[in-house]
């Protein structure tokens, strides 16, 4: 295993994308008028993609267009201190071709927020990196245990 300057295991792209696939909420960070914005939506990962499901005219849809992204998912148990956090970048795409939106459509991909939601983006896991900790000491300092 491999760890950080910080003490945190750092994870291959392989476990960064099996720990994506248990997430069910992440945050998906995009410019919005030259500005950084970050949105949590929910999502579901797609072979190497990130699949996002909103509404056509949203803030999102509009500033994600063949945008360079940033895309951030975690979790973590505040009582046993431990967790993990994985970022990905990659170009988000509006999905436009019928049977690929057909495809996405048939996906386990329920949105959490209210009203329609028949518009798709896909952020593809260009770059992908992660780390967890593993273990707290009680003075509160990492401790590696694996």
């Amino acid at each position: 295993m491999q760890y950080d300057g910080s003490g945190l295991q750092v994870l291959s792209r392989q476990e960064c994308l099996d720990l994506l696939s248990t997430a069910e909420i992440g945050r998906i960070v995009f410019t919005d008028r030259a500005l950084p914005a970050v949105q949590p939506v929910n999502f579901l990962l797609d072979g190497e993609s990130i699949v996002i499901r909103t509404s056509r005219g949203s803030k999102l849809a509009a500033a994600t267009r063949q945008a360079v992204v940033a895309f951030e998912a975690d979790d973590f148990d505040p009582r046993e201190r431990t967790g993990w956090s994985v970022t990905v970048i990659g170009h988000a795409r509006a999905v436009i071709e019928p049977d690929e939106v057909a495809r996405l459509a048939g996906l386990p991909l329920e949105p959490w927020a209210p009203g329609g939601r028949d518009h798709y983006i896909v952020v593809g896991v260009e770059q992908v990196t992660g780390r967890r900790i593993t273990a707290v000491r009680a003075s509160g300092s990492a401790s590696l245990l694996r």
